[in-house]
């Protein structure tokens, strides 16, 4: 008799001989619970091609769906394993990789046989006996992108290479023209001997080359080269078509690991012609480890489970596929439907990991929710008399209580207010003292106040007035050009990171320097009257006002803009501040205003963005949960951007109270919500804990005496904890963000650091408190892991701190009032030192 293993592979085996791909058997031995599949009909893209001209290509690719054990169905790609033919020799030319090349017009048919299966497809032939005009940007360009020869490391960089210089990944088609044709007084190129020109020599590597050989003198990139030298070196032809934009195929696909994809990428042009541009598109994976792609578009899965965004780029247009690789052993689709949902998010969430196979974890105990939505929400740890009466309460509603509660807590302002001031907040000694302080009041005074989001970021876009009076305008001052207040505001408000289009297009998304220049316009009115700055004393009043004229140039055309949205329209009306309009068209429904928010807030409490980094938003950054994501943001808009309602709404939701204790079937899972992801207290969060815990307040320079560290209102404040636990670099511009790794710095800081010990052990401290009078030492045990951790210790716990006491008590001669107090400071010490209190569970 046959071992199941031996028997499996006698079923692989024999599939191979009847024709199953080999990829195909490798696929399903790769499944853990493994059945005979049936493969289905296959499909071949495209249906239905075109070729123009005598030098045009088309790929073809071939797939077919198969059902598995949980009778989903998944497509596989078939591809490399086809035999492709044609019944039209006389109209289409087929390559055994699927490559059409025309012969003579007419219609031609492709037929792609596998398993005994077959699929047809149709390419009409036009103009076969023709070469095309071949002209730069839509022949030559795309072939300088495909190989690399404008990338920051090649010629793209800023001084070019060995005075050569083209523009970054070619976004300025007519420098690149003249720096081909017209640069070094034309050298590169002779018409009359093309083959000669250097411009072909070195890529050939005929001569030399830093970047090697790239082109075969007999391929077909080298022919169009050398044709549009012979050509006289187009700059563009009169009717040449516009390229409008590109598509990828497939742009959804499930895979196994170590399965491969090809992909087909299509230029779509003004004209209604499609292209086939798969060899000269260029491509990135999200996630190497997940799934990674080579420079002709293909696929091969990992084995670790996850999902992967891949960009195709062609001329600036971007398309993308996205890759799923579910967890190996399908969790069953009832098993997802049973958990407990208590609002959209666990539906989406639970979706998504139904798609990958993982499962969630358990819930977390009531200590560790306590502790948890007390730091997400105000920023400091329940005292031991709001633990024990949590923990005892029995009411099924007690959580949304709980939360109603903390919203309604005065640290929640300062708490909310010192993210933001991070990501707002100046150089005092750059804009001046008063002026930082006053943006620090006005932040803090808008979050206690409940401000929607909506009117907060509209006053801080259209802030006027003296930098003494209105806080907001201190941004104006800190930012004194439109193309400085442009890249922060579209960051941090809409997500959208312009920086790179203010030089060229942006290279993974859609934005030129046209958009970057007509957003900025909107601040081009934006004056200002007083004391500018001086470094490092600006400390005079400055007022900000919305003058008459202004106007934002283009760089390179010297174009007066008009202020204009990034998509949209958002009219500026007669003679209103054009911020007042920019404003309307951030707030009134912009998808990118409540996504960003939405998706900040979320990061804050999970421990990771849906899209990270958080204010990164573009299709090629895709989010972990898009329907997440646009569900969380509509229901912020919908309720009139009101900043508590998100938090309760995602601080109720089951999702939120999973333990962060892995399972094996989420261990590998980083970004997809199956259990909570544990954080690092921020800096400000876990010195105040420590004075909290200690009972000894610190003391900060320039705020009151019994000041928290979250309302301290500079980071020029000198403090070596905060500094320790990365608090933003006081010299850094906004927006700030910090590094949550820890560190051996940090360790050993909490186990050395003499203002720690000295708040451990004070004679006004709380270990001195707690070791005085008759208190057992069970009772100062529960005290101090009350403090700590919101909890009460455990059996063991208990045993291991007792033996603390017992062990110091019983040393010989010792003082047993002074043995108690140092056996309180050293329990006191290392529950201080331990991860669970150093994170966010």
């Amino acid at each position: 008799m046959l071992s199941i293993g031996a028997h499996l592979m006698t079923q692989l085996e024999s599939l191979a001989r009847h024709g199953v791909s080999l990829l195909f058997v490798v696929a399903l031995a790769s499944d853990t619970a493994w059945s005979t599949p049936e493969l289905g009909q296959l499909e071949i893209t495209p249906s239905k091609g075109q070729l123009l001209g005598r030098d045009a290509s088309q790929r073809f690719l071939v797939s077919a769906e198969y059902g598995t054990e949980d009778n989903s169905e998944r497509r596989i790609d078939l591809s490399r394993e086809c035999r492709f033919s044609t019944t039209t020799p006389q109209v289409i030319a087929v390559s055994s990789d699927g490559v059409v090349t025309p012969v003579a017009d007419g219609v031609g048919i492709v037929v792609a046989q596998h398993s005994g299966k077959e699929a047809q497809a149709t390419v009409t032939v036009s103009r076969s006996e023709t070469f095309l005009p071949v002209d730069f940007e839509t022949h030559v360009q795309p072939i300088l992108t495909r190989f690399g020869c404008n990338a920051g490391a090649c010629h793209g960089k800023q001084r070019g290479q060995n005075g050569f210089q083209l523009s970054l990944l070619g976004f300025d088609d007519d420098f690149d023209h003249r720096a081909v044709v017209q640069g070094t007084f034309g050298r590169r190129l002779l018409q009359a001997f093309p083959d000669r020109s250097l411009f072909l020599m070195k890529p050939s590597a005929a001569l030399p080359h830093g970047g090697g050989k790239l082109l075969d003198p007999t391929g077909r990139d080298y022919q169009t080269l050398k044709r549009w030298i012979l050509l006289g070196m187009p700059r563009r032809g009169n009717e040449a078509p516009r390229l409008e934009s590109v598509s990828v195929t497939p742009s959804l696909r499930l895979m196994r690991a170590k399965e491969t994809q090809a992909l087909l990428v299509t230029a779509h042009f003004s004209d209604g012609t499609e292209i086939d541009v798969t060899r000269h598109a260029t491509y990135l994976s999200s996630e190497s480890p997940v799934v990674k792609v080579d420079e002709h578009g293909l696929l091969t899965a990992g084995s670790i489970p996850g999902e992967a965004t891949i960009m195709t780029r062609y001329q600036g247009k971007i398309a993308t596929c996205n890759v799923t690789i579910p967890l190996i052993g399908r969790t069953p689709a009832s098993f997802y439907a049973a958990l407990p949902r208590n609002n959209f998010i666990d539906d989406h969430v639970w979706r998504k990991l139904g798609r990958l196979g993982f499962t969630p974890s358990k819930p977390c105990t009531d200590a560790t929710f306590l502790r948890r939505v007390s730091i997400d929400l105000i920023g400091r740890l329940p005292t031991p008399e709001e633990s024990r009466a949590f923990l005892v309460n029995s009411a099924a509603d007690k959580r949304s209580s709980l939360v109603d509660e903390l919203l309604e807590r005065p640290e929640f302002a300062d708490h909310w207010a010192n993210k933001w001031v991070d990501l707002l907040r100046p150089n005092p000694y750059r804009t001046g003292m008063k002026s930082v302080l006053n943006l620090d009041n006005w932040i803090r005074e808008s979050f206690r106040r409940n401000d929607t989001y909506d009117t907060f970021v509209h006053g801080l876009i259209t802030a006027r007035g003296s930098t003494f009076r209105n806080g907001a305008t201190t941004i104006f001052r800190d930012r004194r050009s439109p193309d400085e207040i442009t890249t922060m505001v579209s960051q941090l408000f809409l997500g959208i990171r312009l920086e790179c289009a203010k030089c060229h297009k942006h290279p993974f998304e859609i934005w030129r320097q046209q958009d970057f220049y007509s957003f900025a316009a909107y601040f081009a009115n934006v004056g200002r009257k007083g004391t500018g700055l001086s470094p490092p004393i600006s400390g005079g009043e400055e007022f900000i006002l919305t003058r008459t004229g202004g106007s934002v140039l283009h760089p390179r055309t010297g174009q007066a803009l008009k202020p204009n949205p990034l998509f949209g329209e958002a009219p500026v009306v007669g003679d209103e501040d054009p911020r007042e309009s920019l404003a309307r068209w951030m707030t009134n429904g912009n998808p990118f205003f409540s996504q960003v928010m939405a998706n900040r807030v979320w990061a804050d409490l999970m421990g990771r963005g849906v899209v990270e980094p958080v204010d990164d938003l573009r299709a090629t950054n895709p989010p972990s949960n898009g329907p997440l994501l646009e569900a969380l943001a509509r229901d912020f808009a919908g309720s009139g951007y009101d900043l508590k309602k998100l938090l309760k709404r995602i601080t109720m939701s089951y999702v939120y109270s999973l333990s962060s204790t892995p399972t094996k079937t989420n261990v590998v899972d980083t970004r997809n919500y199956s259990r909570h992801y544990r954080q690092r207290l921020r800096a400000e969060v876990l010195l105040d804990a420590v004075t909290d815990i200690t009972g000894i307040s610190e003391s900060f320079d320039a705020v009151p005496a019994e000041a928290r560290a979250s309302q301290i209102w500079t980071h020029r404040s000198p403090s070596l904890f905060l500094d320790t636990f990365g608090r933003p670099d006081r010299n850094q511009d906004p927006p700030c963000y910090r590094i949550e790794d820890t560190s051996v710095v940090q360790a050993l800081h909490l186990m050395n650091a003499p203002t720690l010990h000295d708040k451990v052990t004070s004679d006004d401290g709380r270990a001195a408190e707690l070791a005085k009078g008759e208190r057992p030492t069970s009772e100062i045990v529960e005290e101090l892991y009350l403090l700590a951790y919101s909890r009460l210790p455990n059996a063991k716990e208990r045993e291991v701190a007792g033996k603390v006491f017992s062990d110091v008590t019983s040393a010989a001669g010792a003082d047993p009032l002074r043995a108690r107090r140092q056996a309180t400071e050293d329990l006191l010490w290392a529950l201080l030192n331990t991860p669970e209190f150093i994170f966010k569970d």
